[in-house]
């Protein structure tokens, strides 16, 4: 298979807090030049520059030809509930979320829905994600098959939590624990989807059990997920669930502070948390659609890049209400410009849902386009003229996006979306 048009080309880094920065280099880092790829089997086989192939099966001189997103948080039992406004977060957690999350307890829904969810990834471009199923075990070995399946790259965990919860949701901490160890020896840390250690947020977990989370992610060197500091009410009770120790410490404390720990938003964090985050090389992914649907609050991006907070970017559907990628993309920027004159660009946007999430997380392989990667490649036709003028094309792209111009989805060298 050829796919030929305007090649988005990511220069390389390899310092993430650094290129996160906005450095000179980072901001040119994404251009866009003529070309077009050749696929064998999964894997790009070839990658021409400079020349529009006469010969595509996909694409053409109009077209965007761009390597797969990536969201590095969110719920797949949530999508079905997009659009629950108005809640602060616990009161939407108690009302909206755990009910609809009860419905994986039959495998079945899991597998069906899961299936959904994917479909609607792959029409908004999404080709990898970090991604939190439910507390029911059959219901996450359903998710991650399906996944499997299908050529997701990424993770999935299984949730864990025992307290502040419905008694429908609730189990013993150790049999959660044993059920993702099990998780984990099916769908190894490492390959290129993998089970993850995903307790849901201290609120919901007792000591004991992050602790035994800390110690089995630690075991098997495994991604840890989960959220930290999204809302002021969260914090405090954290605090008074902990006799006063601070959220961060929390975590650090239970060995869930890692270079593979992931966690969920990330506003209220003070200079002392930062430093602590940074120390242990963890990530802060960055949710700015979710944040402003349950009116969490803005993340500072810039206080936490210049403290070398390591950050990545997700839809954290199903608070989110964008499942494209690109428009999460243009909501950091917009969120980051509300805050003052430091802001990202539509470049820096662009690169931060493909190389810097997957720089970010440790993904060397799933960020652009190169020879022997796995072809995941988005085929693009915008209807508006953006190759020419005076606004800068990726600029133009970001602002006036459709989600309508994605024409195909390549995963794994195969056409797993198609508009037409």
């Amino acid at each position: 298979m050829i796919i030929t048009g305007q090649l988005v080309r990511i220069d390389r880094s390899s310092n993430v807090a650094e290129s996160q920065r906005g450095s000179a280099e980072q901001r040119n880092a994404v251009r866009i030049i003529p070309g077009y790829l050749r696929i064998e089997g999964n894997r790009i086989a070839e990658v021409v520059e400079g020349e529009i192939s006469e010969r595509a099966d996909l694409g053409g001189p109009d077209y965007l030809i761009c390597p797969g997103f990536i969201d590095t948080h969110l719920h797949l039992p949530q999508f079905d509930m997009i659009g629950s406004h108005g809640l602060p977060l616990l009161q939407w957690l108690d009302e909206v979320t755990f009910p609809s999350e009860r419905r994986w307890e039959d495998p079945d829904y899991a597998r069906t829905m899961t299936n959904r969810v994917i479909d609607q990834c792959f029409a908004h471009g999404t080709t990898s994600i970090c991604a939190y199923a439910t507390v029911h075990h059959s219901g996450a070995v359903a998710a991650l098959e399906v996944a499997q399946q299908r050529n997701v790259r990424g993770v999935i965990g299984q949730v864990l939590m025992d307290r502040q919860a419905p008694d429908y949701l609730l189990r013993p901490a150790q049999l959660q624990i044993d059920e993702t160890r099990r998780l984990l020896d099916r769908f190894p840390p490492g390959a290129s989807l993998a089970a993850a250690v995903t307790p849901r947020f201290a609120v919901s977990c007792t000591g004991e059990l992050m602790n035994a989370a800390g110690e089995l992610a630690k075991e098997r060197d495994a991604v840890i997920q989960t959220h930290l500091a999204e809302t002021l009410q969260e914090c405090d009770l954290v605090q008074n669930l902990f006799g006063g120790v601070s959220y961060t410490d929390l975590y650090r404390d239970a060995g869930l502070l890692t270079p593979r720990s992931i966690f969920g938003h990330g506003i209220y964090l003070d200079s002392s948390d930062c430093k602590k985050i940074a120390d242990a090389d963890s990530i802060i992914a960055h949710c700015p659609t979710a944040n402003s649907f349950l009116r969490s609050g803005t993340m500072n991006r810039a206080a936490l890049l210049q403290s070398s907070v390591k950050l990545a970017l997700g839809s954290d559907i199903g608070a989110g209400y964008e499942r494209s990628m690109i428009r999460v993309a243009r909501a950091m920027i917009e969120a980051a410009s509300s805050l003052g004159e430091s802001f990202p660009s539509a470049a820096e946007a662009l690169w931060q849902i493909t190389h810097g999430n997957a720089l970010a997380l440790g993904w060397p392989d799933r960020d652009r386009f190169s020879s022997d990667e796995q072809a995941d490649v988005l085929v693009i036709q915008p209807n508006v003229v953006w190759l020419y003028g005076e606004v800068d094309p990726l600029s133009k792209l970001m602002f006036s996006w459709d989600d309508r111009w994605l024409k195909t989805t390549i995963v794994a060298g195969e056409a797993s979306y198609s508009s037409t």
